[in-house]
């Protein structure tokens, strides 16, 4: 290889006219394909950018469109619940449209009673209410309290 670079520096290039347009024709090439490149890096550059703008915007709109499912989910959830609780209300409206229902309520809630009718309070069997249990509650603490008060009179 060294023998061919050697060989090459030896030859000489013509100065004529046709010599100076071949390498004014070469370098105008040059220059183009030069040109070329930068406008072909310039358009991948763009569609690059517009390629990623899409995309995050894509991403964006995306996890809108689940945030917005979600949404909807939970106003169909409540829908549901309303439409029941409706459907509850026009049964006690219905009820409370019928007269005897209207003095059985009254009779059993507010211990209103017919003429020459007795009312018994009975609790509930099987079942315990929330009162019956604060009876229970206060019973038991002031049962401990006697016993308490109890044992230091005793000692």
């Amino acid at each position: 290889m060294g023998k061919k670079e050697k060989d090459v520096e030896k030859v000489a290039a013509l100065d004529n006219e046709y010599t100076k347009e071949q390498y004014a024709e070469f370098q105008k090439q040059q220059k183009q394909l030069i040109f070329r490149r930068r406008r072909l890096a310039v358009v991948f550059l763009v569609a690059f950018v517009i390629f990623i703008v899409s995309g995050l915007q894509l991403m964006k709109d995306y996890q809108q469109l689940n945030a917005f499912k979600a949404q909807h989910a939970d106003a169909v959830a409540e829908s549901a619940e309303a439409d029941k609780k409706l459907k509850r209300l026009e049964q006690d409206v219905a009820l409370l449209r019928d007269d005897d229902y209207v003095a059985k309520l009254a009779r059993s809630r507010y211990y209103v009673s017919k003429e020459g009718e007795q009312i018994y309070n009975i609790p509930e069997l099987g079942g315990t209410t929330s009162s019956s249990n604060e009876q229970k509650q206060s019973s038991e603490g002031s049962q401990s309290q006697s016993r308490s008060s109890d044992q230091e009179s005793g000692e």
